[in-house]
């Protein structure tokens, strides 16, 4: 029975020897990945706010485009208006 006892207690031992270990590595190496995924996570956030400032740019840029648009529509339609006055009054000439 003692040699029993003696078994059982080098086996508890043993694997102490192996499980202490791995586990204070396990938990090192996560706080290493959870640094590294911190970082790649501050360095997203700041990508996204210099595209989110990229794009409220472009909607600006977009909205005066459409005024130039329209402008030089209506800026067509006098000219055209103008010519055919024109051609009128020498029409009548």
């Amino acid at each position: 029975m003692d040699q029993a006892l003696a078994g059982i207690i080098t086996a508890l031992v043993s694997g102490l020897c192996v499980a202490i270990p791995t586990i204070v590595a396990t938990i090192t190496s996560n706080k290493a990945h959870d640094k590294v995924i911190d970082e790649r996570m501050k360095f997203m956030s700041e990508q996204i706010k210099e595209l989110s400032t990229k794009v409220e740019k472009h909607n600006e840029f977009n909205d005066r485009l459409i005024i130039v648009e329209q402008s030089v529509k209506s800026a067509h339609k006098r000219l055209d208006d103008f010519t055919k006055e024109a051609v009128k009054n020498e029409s009548v000439k």
